[in-house]
Parts: structure tokens; C-alpha cells; sequence
């Protein structure tokens, strides 16, 4: 089984080969959840308060982007009342503790390095099962 079906994945990265690599992820366990990508943290926010994902969602967030990085889209989701409530994951090639420190600041739900995770993609996906399994979402 996977992730709920009725969960959407916003994708917020700016690299084209990182995000179909992440979706050819999906494809190939078989979790058919609609995928919606913004390449930026502006185009994100676009998206997120046109209503074109509906709750429940979680956001997969990439740091390293132009116009809005993904620390200015945490800090901007959070001051948010619309928004806040988000449930986000941060899959980033930053090793940068100062990053993760702000990332956690920012509430977020897990924080990944795109590096560590390479082909082991699969186990990050078995941990968002795991935990859409038994998480409540907002």
C-alpha cells in the first residue's frame, strides 16, 4: 500500500533531472499520488494559495532555488495563517547545519540530503509511508 491516494506531493524543486528522478521513484513503487511541481518557493506559494492542491498535502522542499530559496518559502509558509499548518520535507543537497537549524525552526517534518539519499531514494520512501501510515494530517 502506499501513500494515501487522496494525498497530493507538492514538488518544489528547480532541477529538472532531481525532480524526474523523484518521480520515476514514485512511478516505479507504484504510488499513483498526484504530483504537482513549482520550481521555485514563488511559484510554490502561487500554487498553494491558488488552491490548486487541496489539502491533505505534503510539500517535498528543495533549499537551493531561485527567486525564493526554501528558507524564505519555510519563513513565508509559516507567517501564513492559510499556510502554516503545512506539512513539509526537506530534500536538499545542503549539509549546511546552519541550514538544517533554520529548516527545523521552521517546523519541518524531516530533513534530507539529497546525496545521502541517492539511490536509497526508496527508503525515504518506505519513511513517508510509514509515517502517512499513522500521521493525522491538517
Amino acid at each position: 500500500m502506499g501513500l494515501e491516494e487522496s494525498i497530493t506531493i507538492l514538488m518544489v524543486e528547480d532541477d529538472d533531472v532531481d525532480a524526474l528522478g523523484m518521480e520515476r521513484s514514485f512511478s516505479k513503487r507504484r504510488i499513483a499520488n498526484d504530483i504537482v511541481r513549482a520550481n521555485d518557493g514563488v511559484e510554490a506559494i502561487e500554487i498553494l494559495e491558488s488552491g490548486k492542491v487541496t489539502s491533505p498535502y505534503i510539500i517535498l522542499l528543495d533549499l537551493q532555488m531561485p527567486r525564493m530559496n526554501g528558507l524564505e518559502f519555510l519563513a513565508e509558509v509559516r507567517n501564513n495563517e492559510k499556510l502554516k499548518s503545512s506539512v513539509i520535507f526537506v530534500l536538499t543537497t545542503s549539509k549546511s547545519e546552519e541550514d538544517i537549524t533554520a529548516a527545523y525552526k521552521q517546523q519541518i517534518a524531516g530533513y534530507f540530503v539529497k546525496d545521502d539519499i541517492g539511490s536509497n531514494f526508496s527508503e525515504m520512501l518506505d519513511m513517508l509511508e510509514g509515517y502517512w501510515k499513522i500521521a493525522y494530517l491538517p
